[in-house]
């Protein structure tokens, strides 16, 4: 429909139908007017009726930063759909409040205005905002038919014919309809026109999955990443402010967690108080507890608290309850098997529940399976949990317990001939399932081991003794063969305190002994020994003999660290000697092998050789490839140091590869460490250099710093003598 063409009601046909009958009446009988006379009459009455060009458009936002892939993105749907015959532009966009949905829809619209020359269409659909219920789609309708200045009179009464009025009356026409706010598909469903010429853009804080067709593309808005948001508050602050206090811009960046109505809060509230230092405000903001309250500029719209709640009174009552429980779930995301044991619901209905909230843009599944939310949403979220302890803390209980039972179960596969210790049974609603091999295993706990590491902390928090030390005890072996040697000495160091308000002597006697072993691990040999003595101590104290020889094979790691390897001999012949009393032949295949190890730092080589031949044949003999990793190790050592080469290089790869499998980085790091001397004695300076630079990575990558400086100097030395040679 052209911008001239006539509207029913407004001066077209029916106008010309009236002046017609008119003019016959008034003339006498016999007198012909011809129709160029009545449409002479028309143009003399009336003056042609030409339909408004709609404005609706809102001013844009003042200050618009970043965003450039999602304005491509809002373009390039444009220009794909823009084909004769082409089915009408759809782009809908989600996103929790706050995160900048309007402001971009409105940003990109004014900046392609002359894409639209017959008019832009805008109605806030009220879905989110305290002015009571969403708008009816029937008043959404009537204001869209206002604009066109169609006479009221002329508007039929049913919905369907008005929505078919509008459509009409968009027919062929290049407009833009917004429609903001919206609560959901049926809200807009009859205010999509049909017109292939028409773009409409829907933003929601649903994801309205409702309306994807092959023509609709969905966009979830995420925060703005940190340079965006650092750009965004210095358009408010200007440069020499964000300079004065560099420290405090950073921490109210950290608080606002990229949200765009965080930063202009922040930014509205700083712009109040010009005279006032940046970090006072980011000191107030800096406590949790008290951050949602200053994230408040004075009305409604600049309230997160109110504005994240507007999204919440929406849910169902088991979804507002599940995004509580989520507020105080440990971690920086959650799996669907952990939110299963958090809600205490089962599996089919936990993943309703979890869409619910997803499609809400509450929570978000960032990966498959697994779920996080927002900064401020989860202190929005936490708040209404803060006085219901009971429920809090059964369900936080409940979590915990998974997160235990699952480590512990992970850890038994990835070292089985490590003595076990005592779980009570989970709650009947916790199922903790890991069904799988060694690296699936290492894989979960790859995944978790940030929320594992904030369980832990959650424990220590409400004082639950057992799972603070048991949680030490299920993360032991990653941490160590991980190389995650200061987070395995902080959980040891809370295990121990913890341990001490316990009855059961094994809690006190396995934290002693495991902190010594961290403390040796980052070069605190004393401190180390100290523990370590303490296990040995207790152990003796309450009998228990398996303790006391674990306790010497630790000892005698311990004193080789500290520089006495005849101390240490004399601990792993008594490890050694108890274990093979206990009838444990992996565990004594291991102080075998360090009492080999040992008499090789001695000089005493062929010892060494019968010791570490022993231990290997006894570790293959019960299939514990790490402890025949280790052997073959020791065995590469002691052949270079009897200068067979090969045979030492030989040992060296076999060893690496078998730490490589069973996702050792610690131990494996220490083989190549060696095996780039065997390199070089048999003039294979390539190879001992491709050894050592992957070494020298691998230490820097665990933080073993004085390992790495190191290997760097042997790498230093190599080619020093390769260029003398020259």
């Amino acid at each position: 429909m052209a911008e001239h063409d006539p509207v029913p009601g407004a001066g077209g046909p029916d106008v010309v139908s009236q002046v017609h009958n008119t003019v016959s009446a008034e003339t006498a009988p016999g007198v012909v007017i011809q129709a160029g006379t009545i449409a002479g009459v028309v143009h003399q009455q009336l003056p042609p009726y030409r339909m408004p060009v709609p404005r609706q458009l809102p001013p844009g936002p003042a200050r618009f930063v970043g965003r450039q892939a999602e304005l491509a993105r809002l373009s390039a749907v444009l220009d794909a759909e823009a084909a004769p015959g082409a089915a009408v532009v759809i782009s809908a966009l989600a996103g929790t409040g706050g995160i900048g949905k309007t402001a971009l829809a409105l940003h990109w619209a004014h900046a392609n205005q002359d894409r639209f020359p017959d008019g832009q269409l805008f109605v806030d659909l009220q879905a989110f905002s305290p002015v009571g219920a969403p708008l009816e789609p029937a008043v959404a309708v009537r204001g869209f038919l206002d604009a066109f200045g169609v006479d009221p009179a002329r508007i039929p009464g049913p919905l369907h014919a008005q929505v078919g009025l509008y459509r009409s009356l968009v027919d062929g026409r290049r407009m833009l309809i917004m429609l903001d706010n919206a609560a959901g598909v049926e809200q807009v469903r009859s205010l999509l026109p049909g017109s292939p010429a028409c773009t409409v853009i829907v933003t929601s804080r649903h994801r309205l999955i409702g309306l994807l067709t092959a023509h609709v593309r969905l966009l979830d808005l995420d925060v703005l990443p940190s340079s965006d948001a650092r750009s965004l508050l210095a358009s408010h602050l200007g440069p020499q402010r964000m300079a004065a206090e560099p420290e405090a811009v950073s921490d109210l960046l950290a608080c606002c967690a990229g949200l765009p109505l965080a930063i202009r809060i922040v930014a509205a509230r700083t712009q109040h108080q010009p005279g006032f230092p940046l970090a006072v405000l980011a000191e107030e903001l800096r406590d949790t507890a008290a951050r949602l309250d200053g994230l408040d500029a004075g009305d409604l719209h600049s309230n997160l608290r109110v504005v994240l709640s507007w999204s919440a009174r929406a849910l169902s009552g088991t979804a507002g309850l599940l995004l509580g429980l989520l507020a105080i779930a440990p971690g920086p995301d959650i799996s669907l098997p952990a939110v299963v044991a958090l809600a205490a619901l089962p599996v089919s209905r936990t993943r309703l529940v979890l869409r619910e909230l997803e499609n809400a843009s509450l929570a978000q599944q960032h990966s498959p399976g697994r779920y996080r939310m927002h900064d401020l949403i989860r202190l929005f979220a936490a708040d209404p949990w803060r006085e219901d302890l009971e429920t809090r803390e059964a369900a936080l209980r409940r979590v915990i317990d998974f997160y235990l039972h699952v480590a512990y179960a992970a850890d038994r596969i990835l070292h089985p001939h490590r003595p076990p210790i005592r779980l009570e049974r989970p709650a009947p609603e916790v199922r903790p399932e890991l069904r799988a091999d060694a690296s699936i295993a290492m894989a979960w706990l790859e995944t978790e081991h940030p929320t594992l590491l904030a369980a832990h902390q959650a424990a220590v928090d409400n004082a639950w003794h057992d799972a603070v030390w048991q949680l030490a005890w299920a993360l032991d072996t990653f941490h160590y063969r991980r190389g995650h040697r200061r987070d395995r000495l902080r959980v040891w160091q809370l295990a121990v305190a913890a341990a001490e308000h316990l009855p059961d002597a094994v809690a006190r006697i396995d934290a002693h002994q495991h902190l010594g072993h961290a403390h040796t691990a980052l070069g605190r040999t004393e401190e180390g020994i100290d523990h370590l003595q303490r296990a040995l101590d207790l152990a003796k104290h309450h009998h228990d003999t398996d303790r006391q020889a674990q306790t010497h094979r630790h000892l005698a790691w311990a004193w080789e660290h500290g520089g006495d390897n005849r101390q240490a001999l004399e601990h792993a012949v008594r490890a050694r000697d108890l274990f093979r009393v206990l009838d444990k032949p992996v565990l004594e295949a291991f102080a075998l092998n360090a009492a080999g190890w040992l008499a090789a730092q001695l000089g005493w080589y062929d010892i060494a050789r019968r010791r570490c031949l022993t231990a290997l044949a006894q570790h293959r003999r019960h299939r514990n490839p790490l402890g025949e990793a280790k052997t073959l190790d020791s065995l590469g050592y002691i052949a270079h140091q009897t200068g067979d080469d090969r045979l030492a290089i030989a040992y060296y790869r076999h060893a690496a590869g078998l730490h490589r499998a069973l996702g050792n980085t610690t131990e494996a790091v220490n083989t190549l460490d060696r095996l780039g001397h065997p390199h070089v004695a048999l003039g294979e300076h390539e190879l001992a250099r491709a050894a050592w630079r992957e070494a020298r990575q691998m230490y820097h990558d665990q933080g073993r710093d004085a390992d790495a400086d190191r290997v760097q100097h042997l790498l230093d030395d190599l080619d020093g003598g390769a260029r003398s040679s020259e």
